[in-house]
């Protein structure tokens, strides 16, 4: 069996073994940190584009449709009711302006979406909560090992490091 970093269980690691790896797990956090603000990002952006769209959406249907659509409606309510020409064109532009106005509430609501969207934020957040949690981190008390301070130790110890 061995551990997740690849040495048998049951050994211990150096300190730069586990420098080593406590950097390769924060990179990791990092970028996965990163990878979130970017999708959260995509989400908001998806948001204010539908948004922009319903509006310039809501803008061309009124320019462009007007002039053909008031006169086919007034001449049809003409038709339809035998009333006034010019009460039948004001009803023709009211009926635009509603379609209008209805395209334009739908962007209001996307707008909404896409400005209470705070992805970016939530992954700040998420950041300085960790970056606080490995700031309190603390070693794990070791035990005392007997201190052996004779010449034969210190030299045993100064050849074994070599």
């Amino acid at each position: 069996m061995s551990a997740p970093d690849g040495s048998p269980v049951g050994t211990e690691s150096s300190i730069g073994q586990l420098f080593a790896s406590a950097t390769t797990e924060l990179s990791a956090l990092v970028h996965d940190e990163i990878a979130l603000a970017k999708a959260q990002l995509r989400q908001d952006v998806k948001r204010g584009v539908t948004s922009g769209g319903a509006f310039s959406l809501a803008g061309v249907l009124l320019v462009f449709s007007l002039p053909m659509l008031n006169f086919a409606l007034a001449y049809g309510i003409r038709t339809w009711s035998h009333w006034n020409l010019a009460l039948c064109f004001l009803l023709s532009f009211a009926a635009n302006v509603l379609v209008a106005v209805v395209l334009a509430l739908i962007g209001v609501v996307f707008a909404k979406k896409a400005k209470k969207g705070k992805g970016p934020q939530k992954v700040a957040a998420s950041v300085k909560q960790s970056a606080g949690v490995l700031q309190n981190a603390k070693p794990h008390p070791r035990p005392e090992l007997a201190q052996d301070r004779s010449p034969a130790a210190v030299e045993a110890v100064a050849r074994s490091s070599s």
